[in-house]
């Protein structure tokens, strides 16, 4: 009747356990000693630790954590000032034979 999902209505959040707590916290301990790292080296990094934790965990956890790695950003492909610029010699030539160019 009121449009309302009883499900959402009713639905109390779990709270995080211990376990998930700690693993957050490491997780940002090592964010913050090297911000490049994504969630495979994490991953790597925990594993080596005795986690038992697969990557989809860990892009989870930096997801709701906001956590992202450090990547390059737009417009890479900006010709340099300094680099010169080579005309393009075949532009009005006609090719009518093989080996031509």
């Amino acid at each position: 009747m009121l449009t309302l999902n009883r499900t959402s209505l009713y639905y109390k959040p779990v709270e995080p356990t211990e376990e998930e707590l700690r693993l957050r916290h490491r997780i940002d301990e090592i964010y913050t000693d090297r911000p490049v790292s994504g969630s495979r080296y994490m991953t790597a990094i925990l594993r080596r630790e005795g986690w038992i934790i697969n990557r989809k965990r860990v892009s989870r956890c930096m997801r709701e954590m906001g956590i992202a790695d450090v990547c390059p950003g737009p417009n890479l492909s900006k010709l340099n000032q300094q680099h010169k610029v080579y005309p393009y010699l075949l532009r009005n030539l006609t090719i009518d034979r093989p080996n031509q160019v």
